[in-house]
């Protein structure tokens, strides 16, 4: 009897062997296979093209894009124009092109001027997305970045709250930039709309140089002396504005706003130099970039099965990435730690 009962324990104790490994162990090893998520390889690499490649602005950027590389476990390389140069950032572009990257994130230091490039690059089946500075004509799929209209609204309802809704008011900007058009664009017709006291004067190319915004915003206010406010559209303009107004002493009369947050436009808000800057969503415009490229190069966002005919986009065709206003009340937060 005890035999008996010996074989059925061992017969019995076989069968459960046996069904967990059949069921519970694959099934296991499938969610563990689900939950591994997304996961590339080395030999992927996306690149990043922007200009003026060394400015402190981009560092989030490429941080963002950085992240996202090492959660996929795919390579990255940054690239782009040192200077502020249309040609040598198409130059740029066209050499990545070459080397047949996996995926290519642009910022356009022009808004027409690398369309060819672009084109060339979706063409030969490489996926090109736009971040921060758009190239709405071309064939990228998508745009991740500041709603820049939406910034410039910002900038003028705060600059109402700061002079009292009245007198002259100025911008300096990159002109042949959209997301700097979009911005002056949002600024000008805030103004015109809902502060008719506010008078809209001048526009201004700091030519993305600190020096050159300075001595923009001496002209400025030696053209007009009760000048009140100067809305500064990019990274390089706030230092370079606050400058200008500490050795003129116009501290008290000329309220500055200006774009991102450097540690130097981040120290002249600490100090009360310039009174608010807005800070974009950099971090978000990497990371989601390589997000983008990633799902395009490996082929997994088909919307339908013929979408190239359909027009169906596989990919948002816009991510707008948010922007904060900084303030001396919140400046701490925004340093890097």
């Amino acid at each position: 009897m005890k035999k008996l009962l010996l074989v059925y324990i061992v017969l019995i104790a076989t069968l459960m062997a046996y069904l967990y490994v059949a069921f519970v162990r694959e099934d296991n090893n499938s969610l563990l296979d689900e939950s591994a998520g997304l996961i590339g390889t080395t030999e992927e690499k996306y690149v990043m093209v922007n200009f003026l490649t060394g400015i402190d602005y981009w560092k989030n950027c490429l941080k963002g894009f950085e992240d996202a590389a090492e959660a996929l476990g795919v390579s990255v390389e940054y690239r782009g124009s040192t200077q502020y140069d249309v040609q040598e950032e198409v130059m740029v572009l066209e050499q990545v092109i070459a080397r047949n990257p996996a995926g290519i994130a642009v910022s356009a230091i022009n808004s027409e001027a690398l369309n060819a490039a672009i084109n060339k690059a979706v063409e030969a089946g490489i996926p090109v997305v736009m971040f921060d500075a758009d190239a709405p004509n071309s064939e990228a799929y998508s745009f991740l970045g500041t709603n820049n209209y939406n910034a410039g609204v910002t900038a003028a309802r705060k600059m109402a709250e700061l002079t009292g809704g009245s007198g002259k008011f100025g911008v300096i900007t990159l002109p042949n930039q959209l997301n700097h058009q979009e911005r002056t664009r949002g600024f000008k017709e805030t103004l015109s709309a809902e502060f008719p006291e506010m008078e809209f004067v001048a526009i201004e190319d700091g030519k993305g140089d600190q020096l050159v915004t300075e001595q923009k915003v001496r002209e400025l206010l030696e053209r007009y002396p009760n000048l009140r406010g100067i809305f500064l559209t990019e990274a390089n303009g706030g230092v370079g504005a606050g400058n200008a107004i500490l050795r003129m002493g116009k501290l008290n009369q000329v309220k500055l706003i200006s774009f991102d947050t450097d540690k130097g436009t981040l120290d002249m808000v600490k100090s009360g130099t310039i009174s608010a800057t807005l800070a974009q969503g950099t971090w978000n415009m990497g990371y989601w970039s390589l997000m983008h490229l990633f799902h395009m190069h490996n082929e997994l966002v088909e919307p339908m099965p013929d979408w190239r005919e359909s027009n169906v986009p596989p990919l948002p065709s816009y991510v707008d990435t948010g922007i904060t206003v900084v303030t001396q009340s919140n400046v701490d937060l925004f340093y890097a730690k």
